[in-house]
Formats: C-alpha cells, sequence, structure tokens
C-alpha cells in the first residue's frame, strides 16, 4: 500500500501504477482528497490517494479519517453577470457532419472515480490542433491516414496504456476508430461520462478540419 500526493488525481493514478509496477486499472484505490484550485488562488489543495494493486493480498484499502487539514474551506463565489452583447451572441451553425466515433460496447468499467482525467484530454486535444489549417479532403482515406496519425500521437502524450489506435472509413461521411489496450476500459469512464466527452470533443475537432 502507498500513499501519493499529486497535483492531480490523473497524475496521480498514473504515478502509483508506475511505483507498483501495473496497470491504472489494476490499483484499488482510496481517495482521501480531491484536488481544488481553490478561489482567486487560495485554499489551493493536491490530490492524496492511497493505493494497492488488487491481486496483492489484503488489497482491500482501509478507510482513513480525514485531518482537519482535509476539510475543505468553503469561498463564496459571486457569479459574473452575462452581458448583454453575449447573450445576443448569433449561433453559428456547424458544418456538413463528417465523423461519428464508434467503440465497442464491450467496454465497460466500474472505476468511481474517473471524470477528473477529462480536463486532461481536452487541453491535449486543443493544444496540439489548435494551429492546424482547416484544409478540405476529397479522399476519405487520405483524411482516415492523417487522423490515425495525428489521434496516436495525441494518446501517445497521456498516461493510458493503449494499443495503436485504428482508424477506417465506415462510410462517407464516417470515421471508425478502435481503442484498444489495457486502459482502454478507461476512456468510456462511468455511465460512459468520459466517452461522451471523448467523442464530443474529437468530433468537433474533425468537423472543424475536415467537415
Amino acid at each position: 500500500m502507498i500513499r501519493i500526493e499529486s497535483k492531480t488525481l490523473e497524475a496521480a493514478y498514473s504515478q502509483a501504477a508506475e511505483t507498483l509496477a501495473c496497470s491504472v486499472t489494476q490499483l484499488h484505490v482510496e481517495i482521501i482528497q480531491h484536488p481544488s484550485s481553490g478561489f482567486l488562488g487560495l485554499f489551493t489543495k493536491s490530490a492524496i490517494i492511497v493505493a494497492v494493486r488488487k491481486n496483492e493480498p489484503n488489497a482491500e484499502v482501509a478507510p482513513i479519517e480525514k485531518s482537519a487539514k482535509f476539510k475543505e474551506e468553503i469561498a463564496e463565489v459571486y457569479e459574473k453577470p452575462v452581458s448583454k452583447a453575449a447573450e445576443e451572441e448569433p449561433v453559428i451553425p456547424l458544418r456538413r457532419i463528417l465523423n461519428d466515433t464508434i467503440l465497442p460496447e464491450s467496454f465497460v468499467t466500474d472505476q468511481d472515480e474517473e471524470d477528473e482525467q477529462n480536463d486532461y484530454i481536452e487541453d491535449a486535444i486543443e493544444g496540439m490542433f489548435d494551429d492546424e489549417d482547416e484544409e478540405r479532403f476529397d479522399n476519405m482515406e487520405e483524411i482516415a491516414l492523417e487522423v490515425k496519425e495525428q489521434i496516436n500521437a495525441l494518446f501517445a502524450q497521456t498516461c493510458f496504456d493503449l494499443n495503436e489506435i485504428d482508424v477506417s472509413v465506415y462510410d462517407d461521411n464516417t470515421l471508425m476508430m478502435d481503442f484498444n489496450g489495457p486502459d482502454a476500459a478507461l476512456l468510456i469512464g462511468k455511465e460512459g461520462y468520459r466517452y461522451k466527452a471523448l467523442s464530443y470533443m474529437i468530433f468537433n475537432w474533425l468537423n472543424a478540419k475536415y467537415g
């Protein structure tokens, strides 16, 4: 059993998996403290977990009482009024839909704390493709090859243990992505929340670039 403290839960999970020489899915984790950015730079908190490999004897993590310093500080947050200009901002219709992401239904996970990694994936996607020039492609095979190269480069930067992601042409307007590997189930998240977020982000990128 080890105790890990890090800035994010994602980093804590990754560090625990590296220390115990196993995949993230093989960990039994008790979250002692969730990370928080605080309020106006104050009351920031790091993520703290206690982890043990599932296949080790006595792998059940005993609950740990939170000390006084782990109690959440309460800060009043005032909602910013929405300006009239923002309310009247016109809605820009999406261009032709090119992509629907499809993942196998067999991906199921019972992890309780997974939504924290969504921000990490979203930031990585935005950072990789913000400066991409918009181009039009008529050949779906060319699009599939380019998307495969870029999506594999993206997930190579994450802590997920995945096989090479296969991207193929599903029909004239759709690409199919096949995610496999020890941590593939983590991409679904509890009740499919992470899958929906990941599918939405990838769809918006593909539609904006190739639509």
